[in-house]
């Protein structure tokens, strides 16, 4: 399968088991009371990092992610299991992000983030049981765990990324550098994914083959977008200049210019001008001066310069390494979700809320006490507020879960709504 750099995946958390109920029952023992047990927690969907993996490639053959249900609670107080977590592999510099924002940013064999939370279990009739209830012939529905639309997308995480126009060479130079084989062909845009391979100069040096950038590509043009973002990654850069093109200074100055436009602090990082096709030039020295006064002259046929560049990117990658700041994963924690929300919808009003909604779906609503304690929990829960503050009035239509009823506000009595 082609390399697969960004996916869109719908992850949903396990439900939580439904609370048991149940009344013992055995021989001298008429009044054994409640001993349903509760459900069992929905399992969570996890993403981790796993460094044998290198793209995106299983979520997107596997688009829709849930997390294993929680088992439902027996009678004898016995607890349903809990859902099995589903730990999805992902690579190093995975980024998930969500319609309100970024989730988590994965950085570093074994970082995790948990992308959506399974529900809760419910209670059964045992832990239900209380001074105004001891026999309680109800039990509580396990709560649905979270679903989620996520946007994620991989930005390569290596030491050396090798960046240039299109045709300049950076996968010949990948090739010799390292055992990594990419597409090489004398035309354009042969490289049209990111390729990484290692090489063994001074210790282990991960290097990355960026496709070619055009003019523009801060601004999207071609794929620019796509190729700049793994470049963010990047510790230390090469930038690669054809030096048999008509004006290789113009080269670098547009590859240049469009790192600092994508990002100004990439061209602040350790970065390294080499020339290559150094057997295309009559002067690949004076080409090269030409370019920068650090570049270095090389060529992927002949084996010019190689060794020289070794070296060097020994040194630049120890210079990035001490500069550079410590890579970490992050994970947003972002505010606990409103217990409820109230939606207007035409000539009557909605309310949303899982909490409110079990409630509603636990209630005998012919049982008259019943319906007076759902009351009670409604109003505490401040529903009745926002509903009046939504614009709802006495005698209007609320629909809670599949269940409808007609708004009748309590009186103000001793300040109290």
């Amino acid at each position: 399968m082609a390399f697969v750099d960004e996916v869109t995946v719908v992850v949903r958390g396990g439900r939580g088991g439904d609370g048991a109920v149940s009344i013992l029952r055995e021989p001298y023992r008429p009044r054994g009371g409640p001993d349903g047990g509760d459900g069992g927690r929905g399992g969570d969907v996890v993403f981790e990092v796993d460094p044998g993996v290198h793209d995106l490639s299983f979520l997107a053959d596997h688009p829709h992610l849930r997390a294993q249900d929680g088992r439902p609670g027996g009678p004898r107080n016995r607890t349903g299991a809990d859902g099995a977590d589903l730990v999805v592999r992902v690579p190093d510099g995975t980024r998930v992000e969500d319609a309100e924002g970024l989730i988590a940013d994965l950085v570093g064999a074994g970082a995790r983030a948990v992308v959506a939370r399974g529900g809760r279990g419910g209670r059964g009739n045992a832990s239900l049981a209380g001074p105004r209830n001891r026999l309680p012939r109800t039990a509580e529905a396990g709560e649905p765990g979270e679903e989620r639309r996520l946007f994620v997308e991989l930005r390569l995480v290596a030491d050396v990324g090798l960046v240039g126009l299109p045709n300049a060479g950076k996968s010949t130079l990948l090739s010799r550098l390292t055992a990594a084989r990419p597409k090489i062909a004398p035309y354009p845009f042969t490289t049209l994914s990111p390729n990484l391979g290692v090489a063994e100069i001074d210790g282990r040096i991960v290097v990355a083959d960026v496709p070619g950038l055009i003019e523009g590509a801060h601004e999207g043009r071609g794929l620019g977008h796509r190729f700049l973002r793994h470049v963010s990654r990047c510790r230390a850069l090469v930038i690669v200049v054809d030096l048999s093109s008509p004006d290789p200074a113009a080269d670098l100055r547009t590859v240049r210019a469009e790192l600092e436009a994508y990002d100004p602090a990439l061209v602040a990082r350790p970065c390294l001008v080499v020339g290559t096709k150094a057997d295309l030039v009559a002067d690949p020295a004076g080409a090269a001066a030409r370019l920068d006064p650090g570049a270095v002259v090389v060529s992927g046929v002949t084996g010019v310069g190689l060794e020289e560049l070794r070296s060097r990117l020994a040194v630049l990658a120890k210079e990035a390494e001490a500069t550079a700041e410590d890579r970490r994963p992050v994970v947003v924690l972002r505010p606990a979700r409103k217990p409820f929300e109230v939606r207007r919808e035409g000539e009557r009003f909605r309310v949303i809320g899982r909490s409110v909604e079990r409630w509603v779906a636990e209630t005998d609503l012919e049982d008259p006490e019943e319906v007076r304690r759902l009351q009670r929990k409604l109003l505490r829960a401040g529903v009745e507020r926002e509903l009046a503050a939504a614009g709802a009035r006495r005698g209007d239509e609320v629909w809670i879960g599949s269940h409808a009823f007609e708004f009748q506000p309590e009186e103000e009595t001793d300040g109290r709504a």
